[in-house]
C-alpha cells in the first residue's frame, strides 16, 4: 500500500515543530546562510540571543564583523575565512561575544556545517547558536579564583608541595622550586628528596610520608634537618598531610614548610651566649649582694648617742625598704659636736645599680662636707657641685633629691636646706604641717647644675615635738583609681599617732601605705627617718611653763 503524498506536508511540519521543541528545550537557535546572499536567516531563538527583529538583524559573517567583540574578532575572522576557502574544512565552530541589541555582550557558541558544490566552493552554511554567557562567566570566575589561589601559594614565604604515592614532587609552588635551587616549578617534578639530600635526611622523611599514606594521620609542625649534598645545612618546620580526591581516595601527601634555619643558628648563639651571660651574672650578682649588703649595714649602723640638753633629748627610729638589690635612697644621722646632730634624707633618680653608684659618690662627698655641716644651705651646695662635676665628666644625667638638717640642742634651733626633696611633716605646739614645702625654701636637684644655691631656714626647736622625713615612695603609691598617697594622707597619720610611740608611728605609716596601694606593694625605694624631741621640765619655755 502506497504513502498518501498528501501527509508528507503534515510530516515535515512534525519534524519541524520537533525541531524547533528540541531546539527551545536545549537553548540553542539555528541560522542558515546561502554564502552568495547578504541575508541571513535566523530562528526565533538566535533573535532573542541578539535582542533584535528579523528585519534589523545583523549576518554576523560578513565584514566589517562590527557586532565582534574586538578581542574575539581575529579568532571569529579566521574560522569564517577558513570555512569560505575553496576545499577549506566542512565545519565552522568558534566562540565569541555579540554585542546585542541592547548593547550587552553575549557569549554565542557558534557552530555550523559547510555545504559546498562541485568545485568545492562553500555555497551554504548552516548551524546553531547557544548563549553560554553564564558558562562563560563561572569559567572566567574560576580562572580568577585559581589565578589568585596561585598568586597567593607563590608569594607566601611558604614552602608548599604536593608528592605522589612514591614520594616524588608532582606540584610545587614559586618558593619551593626556588628553596630546591631551580628556577621554575616544572624543573622539580617528578624530583625526589634523594636528589638533593644525605641519606640521614631524606630517608626519615620518605618514611614519615610512607606513614601519613598508610594511617591517613598529619604531622604538624615537625622540625627537620636538611643536610644537603652540596655540603650545607639547613632547618625547617614542616607540616604533612594526606592529599586525598574527591572520592576520598589518598593520592599522596602534600606539605608546608617554612625556613627556620636563622632562627635555629640564632637559638643556638642565645644558648652559647645566655651560658656565658649566665656565669658572668653569677659573678655580677655576687657583687651585688655584696653591694647590697653594705648598704644595708651602713642603713642599720644605729644612731649616735648624744646626752639631753637643755632643749630636750633626741630619740630616733627608722624603716629602710628597698624594693630591688640595690637601691637609690638612704638616710644618714651624724654628731656634729657634744649638743649637735645633722640629718640627711636623700633620694636619687630610679633604682638599682646606676642609682646605687649616685648613693656611693654621694657619700664619698658628705665626708667633704662635714666643716660646711653647719651651715645647711653651703652643705648642700657643695653636694651640688661635687655631683655635678662628676656627671659631667661621665657625660651623663641623673640627679638626687635631698634634705639635710641640722639639730642643735644647745641653741634650741634646727636649721634645714632643702634640694627638690620632699619636705619633711613636723608636730608640735603648732599642730602638724610640712616645711620646705614652698618654692622659696627649697633649690633644685642635686647634681643637675653647677653653682646652684640652696636657701638656709631656721625653726625653733621648742616647736616640735616630733619630725618625719620621708622619700618619694611613700608618696607615689597609688590606689585602684590612679591617685597617689600624697602628703596630706600622711599628715592626717602622723596627728591620728601623736600620742603612740615613734616605731608604732613608723609601723602605721607603712601599713597604711600598703593597704592604699591597689598592687600591695612599694613601687620604689621607701625611706622613713623619725625624730621625737623629749623636753624636761627645765627645758620647756616659760611662756608654755606658766601655763601649766
Amino acid at each position: 500500500m502506497s504513502e498518501d503524498p498528501r501527509s508528507s506536508p503534515d510530516k515535515n511540519r512534525i519534524k519541524l515543530e520537533r525541531l524547533e521543541l528540541a531546539l527551545r528545550a536545549s537553548n540553542e537557535g539555528i541560522w542558515d546562510w546561502q554564502t552568495d546572499q547578504k541575508e541571513i536567516y535566523y530562528s526565533r531563538r538566535i533573535l532573542e540571543f541578539l535582542e533584535c527583529g528579523k528585519d534589523r538583524a545583523p549576518n554576523l559573517f560578513l565584514p566589517p564583523y562590527d557586532s565582534i567583540f574586538p578581542e574575539d574578532k581575529h579568532a571569529f575572522t579566521l574560522a569564517v575565512t577558513q570555512a569560505l576557502q575553496d576545499s577549506g574544512p566542512e565545519t565552522l565552530a568558534v566562540d565569541a561575544r555579540i554585542r546585542a541589541g541592547g548593547g550587552d555582550w553575549r557569549w554565542l557558541k557558534i557552530r555550523g556545517t559547510v555545504v559546498r558544490n562541485r568545485d568545492g566552493k562553500a555555497a551554504r552554511i548552516a548551524g546553531s547558536m547557544i548563549n553560554i554567557s553564564q558558562r562563560k562567566a563561572a569559567e572566567a570566575q574560576v580562572e580568577e579564583e585559581r589565578f589568585l589561589l596561585r598568586q597567593l601559594i607563590d608569594h607566601v614565604p611558604l614552602q608548599i608541595y604536593f608528592k605522589n604515592l612514591e614520594s616524588n614532587f608532582i606540584m610545587a609552588n614559586q618558593r619551593m622550586a626556588e628553596w630546591m635551587g631551580f628556577t621554575h616549578e616544572s624543573e622539580l617534578i617528578q624530583k625526589h628528596d634523594r636528589d638533593f639530600f644525605d641519606h640521614d635526611h631524606w630517608k626519615p622523611a620518605e618514611d614519615d610520608e610512607k606513614n601519613i599514606i598508610k594511617s591517613g594521620t598529619s604531622i604538624i609542625d615537625q622540625l627537620e634537618h636538611e643536610t644537603w649534598h652540596k655540603g650545607s645545612e639547613t632547618w625547617v618546620i614542616t607540616s604533612k598531610f594526606p592529599w586525598r580526591d574527591r572520592r576520598g581516595q589518598i593520592k599522596g601527601t602534600f606539605g608546608v614548610s617554612s625556613d627556620v634555619t636563622k632562627l635555629v643558628k640564632a637559638e643556638r648563639q642565645a644558648t652559647d651566649l645566655a651560658h656565658q651571660l649566665q656565669l658572668k651574672n653569677q659573678a655580677f650578682e655576687e657583687e651585688l649582694l655584696l653591694a647590697r649588703e653594705i648598704q644595708q649595714a651602713l642603713a642599720d649602723e644605729g644612731f649616735p648617742a648624744i646626752a639631753p640638753g637643755k632643749h630636750g633629748h633626741l630619740t630616733f627610729g627608722a624603716r629602710y625598704i628597698p624594693i630591688s638589690g640595690l637601691a637609690g635612697d638612704f638616710f644618714e644621722v651624724t654628731q656634729v659636736n657634744e649638743n649637735c646632730l645633722s640629718v640627711l634624707i636623700c633620694d636619687v633618680m630610679g633604682h638599682g645599680v646606676r642609682s646605687a653608684l649616685i648613693v656611693a659618690m654621694l657619700r664619698g662627698l658628705l665626708e667633704k662636707q662635714r666643716a660646711q655641716s653647719n651651715e645647711p644651705g653651703l652643705f648642700l651646695q657643695g653636694l651640688n657641685d661635687g655631683l655635678a662635676a662628676i656627671l659631667e665628666r661621665a657625660g651623663t644625667t641623673m640627679f638626687a633629691t635631698a634634705f639635710f638638717g641640722l639639730v642643735d640642742l644647745s641653741t634650741g634651733t634646727f636649721k634645714y636646706a632643702c634640694a627638690g626633696h620632699p619636705g619633711p611633716i613636723i608636730s608640735g605646739r603648732n599642730g602638724v604641717r610640712q616645711i620646705a614645702r614652698d618654692r622659696s625654701h627649697k633649690g633644685p636637684g642635686l647634681g643637675l647644675r653647677k653653682g646652684a644655691s640652696f636657701p638656709t631656714n631656721e625653726i625653733e626647736l621648742a616647736e616640735i615635738d616630733r619630725i618625719v622625713l620621708f622619700t618619694d615612695g611613700v608618696l607615689e603609691a597609688e590606689n585602684q583609681s590612679g591617685e597617689p598617697f600624697f602628703e596630706n594622707r600622711l599628715m592626717e597619720i602622723i596627728s591620728r599617732e601623736s600620742g603612740e610611740s615613734l616605731e608604732c608611728l613608723l609601723n602605721d605609716i607603712l601599713e597604711s601605705v600598703l593597704a592604699f596601694s591597689d598592687r600591695k606593694q612599694f613601687d620604689d625605694d621607701v625611706c622613713l627617718l623619725g625624730i621625737d624631741v623629749t623636753r624636761t621640765r627645765q627645758s620647756v619655755p616659760a611662756e608654755i611653763t606658766g601655763s601649766l
